[in-house]
């Protein structure tokens, strides 16, 4: 790890020591969170993210609750399941985890997921509160990636920011944050006609393609931040490495900050989903305690016979 180097861990220490402290005061109040992972099927990949989660939670004072399907399981069951747990007063969010069986579609049950339970911020609500600048619950790979940036200490405001990446779950979401946070944004996709440009001329750059290395160093501005996003298994030189997609090698020789791949973004990424399901904590006390002053009031003034 070089000096440049912007690791994910003290970023995510600092934001799960908020969670424990907001999850101790909400229990004594009588609201403990709690989260519910769905599994569908058996995939290693799925039980490594699961226990990830789970001691993260426990860590944060989140209680964590795994509830697994069989692979044949329908898309109507699922949503059965969703709606049941929606309204369980008990369950302060829901997870879906990916990858599910061909027969499942994830949109459509990160739809059937209560907007007040998303933790996740997948649910077209949680996305299109963002465009009105409401950035409580975002999607949590792309607010992890914000930040990473803010923790550079650098100004958001007016900086020239390129996107490369443009997902529904990652690159348009972190647009929309970073234009609350007052950036200039440029986002880059496989039609644009030459990233370089872009990216030569960004304070700060944001990679999430999926192609391993595609940023080089010589694509990047002295003194830039570079967000790399990306996680992309390969083997070289008969060994199997993790890598970004960003050229750690040359780029590190260039931007003021880098995030190394892995021990970036990704231990952020889950302490966003911790501190989301506080947030969602929060809005279904709310939403109690205005429905329950509402019916007291109306007690109040219901005249006694």
């Amino acid at each position: 790890m070089g000096e440049r180097d912007l690791r994910g861990k003290p970023i995510a220490d600092g934001i799960l020591e908020q969670v424990r402290k907001e999850a101790e005061e909400m229990s004594e109040q009588g609201w403990s969170p709690k989260l519910v992972s769905i599994t569908v099927g058996d995939v290693e990949a799925v039980d490594v993210y699961v226990r990830n989660q789970r001691r993260t939670a426990e860590r944060a004072g989140i209680e964590f609750q795994e509830r697994h399907f069989p692979g044949d399981v329908t898309q109507d069951e699922l949503r059965t399941a969703i709606s049941a747990m929606n309204v369980d007063p008990r369950i302060t969010g829901i997870i879906i985890q990916r990858p599910v069986p061909e027969q499942i579609s994830v949109k459509a049950l990160q739809t059937a997921i209560h907007p007040f339970k998303d933790v996740e911020g997948m649910h077209p609500t949680s996305i299109g509160n963002i465009v009105y600048s409401d950035t409580e619950i975002a999607p949590c790979t792309a607010a992890a990636s914000v930040e990473m940036l803010k923790a550079t200490g650098m100004s958001l405001e007016g900086m020239e920011v390129v996107v490369i990446g443009h997902s529904e779950i990652v690159g348009k979401p972190i647009a929309f944050l970073l234009m609350a946070e007052g950036a200039t944004v440029t986002v880059c996709h496989h039609m644009t006609r030459s990233v370089q440009i872009h990216s030569r001329r960004a304070d700060a750059i944001f990679v999430a393609v999926g192609k391993p290395r595609l940023i080089t160093g010589d694509m990047i501005k002295p003194g830039a931040a570079v967000i790399d996003i990306g996680i992309n298994a390969i083997e070289e030189d008969g060994v199997e490495k993790l890598v970004g997609d960003v050229d750690y090698e040359t780029a590190s020789e260039v931007a003021g900050w880098i995030t190394p791949v892995p021990g970036g973004v990704g231990p952020v990424t889950v302490s966003i989903l911790m501190r989301n399901t506080m947030a969602a904590l929060r809005r279904q006390k709310e939403a109690y305690d205005k429905q329950f002053a509402e019916q007291q009031d109306k007690v109040v003034a219901t005249p006694s016979e």
